[in-house]
């Protein structure tokens, strides 16, 4: 059976009078709902909503692979699943807030590197990038909510 064979049966016995509008409301959500949790529809890339959120973390990592991509998957990620879950809306929101505080950083190391100083300072954030980001899957997988260190919190 299909959500619009469920849908039909449950118009019909609104239509009937055997149950109020309000009624028919709340099982229309409810056969939607379970047609999009069945997977039918693929939302989170068909992952659990944790490994989901672990793979938003991660995918920063790409951006050791091509420059930007650490950047743009994540946010990627975050944009078409943002209203599926609070929990993924305050996630991407967490992993952006993160980019943008380490890239102020970069950029202070940056200048630094003038100076010579700011050389050691760019190897010890790069490694400090990778191993919060790799906390930040590993606690996501678990079903923990773990914020960045060092955030500066940019987005709400």
């Amino acid at each position: 059976m299909s959500k619009y064979d469920d849908l039909k049966d449950l118009d019909e016995l609104r239509r009937s009078g055997a149950i109020t509008e309000e009624e028919y409301q709340q099982e229309k959500e409810k056969i939607l709902h379970r047609w999009y949790e069945s997977g039918n529809n693929k939302p989170l890339l068909g992952l659990e909503e944790n490994s989901y959120l672990a793979l938003m973390h991660i995918s920063q990592l790409a951006g050791y692979i091509l420059v930007g991509l650490g950047f743009l998957i994540p946010v990627i990620l975050w944009l078409i699943n943002k209203d599926y879950s609070e929990k993924i809306d305050a996630t991407g929101k967490g992993i952006i807030n993160f980019m943008l505080s380490w890239l102020i950083y970069a950029a202070v190391a940056g200048v630094l590197c003038l100076l010579l100083i700011g050389i050691p300072i760019l190897i010890i954030l790069g490694a400090l990038q990778v191993a919060f980001v790799i906390i930040a899957a590993i606690k996501a997988n678990n079903g923990e909510v773990w914020e960045y260190p060092f955030t500066i919190r940019i987005l709400g």
